[in-house]
């Protein structure tokens, strides 16, 4: 047969003038070589381009991309919605907790309640909470036999708080906390004239105040010894008279130095527990199992 490209492909004998592309092949129409495509026709899966597709991949699904797309940003608006309601949530909560606390420890001062953890509301689902702070800073207390005192700082932490079945109560497993006196507070219990002030602890280790200042004519300093009786009263008793002071003025002044104050407006289950004079005050542990919160 003459030279040429037949009807199978290139290099195949055949009828002359079927070459690549646009020559005339069998039944008058344009040949698709079965071979090999020349070095520069473009790529087309399965091929090279074929007419009226052009070059190159086609397009991406759009429609695909902007579901997705919109489907992260519905997820995103949901999620913050709920943080949102949860935040709502747990703000009233804690509103309710701190005016339940007032009514039933009788406090003037508003406490002030955080309930920590999230999301907040799976845990109120499940009726107990994994931590709760209540904090009652500036309460003023003149229980026992002392001068009004009034609490710098009180701090107490319960953990592993339980909600009563109708929500009006709540008892935590255990507690841990610290309240604070200054020595502003414990100079304005001693009276006019007496200035309370830290002293290191004495040979048996015990926290000790220094009292300084002017009594009855008398310059006064002496040191007192700062203990905690029986978990809910804190105890400042003078070591001795001071020198220079007439024995005759003992009652008098131990009536200025010796005070005792009894914390009673703590939730039920905290006890005080360790007190420590520091450079800035006294401070005083508090603890407790089976704390009674609310109700």
């Amino acid at each position: 047969m003459a030279g040429g490209t037949g009807p199978g492909g290139y290099g195949v004998p055949g009828t002359a003038g079927q070459g690549y592309p646009g020559a005339d092949g069998i039944n008058g129409g344009a040949t698709h070589p079965i071979g090999p495509p020349p070095s520069d026709a473009p790529a087309y899966p399965g091929g090279y381009a074929q007419e009226g597709h052009g070059g190159g991949r086609p397009p991406a699904p759009r429609r695909r991309r902007r579901g997705l797309r919109n489907t992260v940003i519905t997820l995103v608006v949901l999620g913050g919605l709920f943080v949102a309601a949860d935040r709502l949530a747990v703000n009233f909560a804690e509103s309710q907790a701190a005016d339940k606390i007032k009514s039933a420890e009788g406090l003037t001062i508003d406490p002030e309640v955080s309930i920590k953890g999230f999301p907040f509301l799976t845990q109120a689902l499940g009726k107990e909470l994994d931590e709760v702070e209540v904090n009652l800073d500036g309460l003023t207390t003149d229980g026992g036999n002392g001068q009004p005192i009034r609490l710098t700082e009180l701090r107490a932490v319960l953990h592993q708080v339980r909600i009563g079945g109708d929500f009006s109560s709540a008892t935590a497993d255990r507690a841990t906390g610290r309240a604070h006196i200054s020595y502003a507070d414990l100079s304005a219990a001693a009276g006019d004239g007496i200035t309370v002030s830290y002293a290191e602890k004495n040979a048996q280790g015990n926290s000790r105040v220094k009292f300084s200042g002017n009594f009855m004519g008398f310059s006064l300093t002496a040191y007192g010894t700062v203990t905690v009786v029986e978990g809910n009263t804190i105890r400042l008793h003078l070591d001795q008279m001071p020198e220079g002071i007439p024995q005759r003025y003992e009652s008098t002044v131990r009536g200025r130095t010796d005070q005792q104050w009894r914390i009673s407006d703590l939730p039920e289950g905290i006890k005080l527990q360790d007190v420590e004079s520091t450079p800035d005050g006294v401070d005083i542990s508090v603890a407790g199992n089976s704390v009674h919160l609310v109700g």
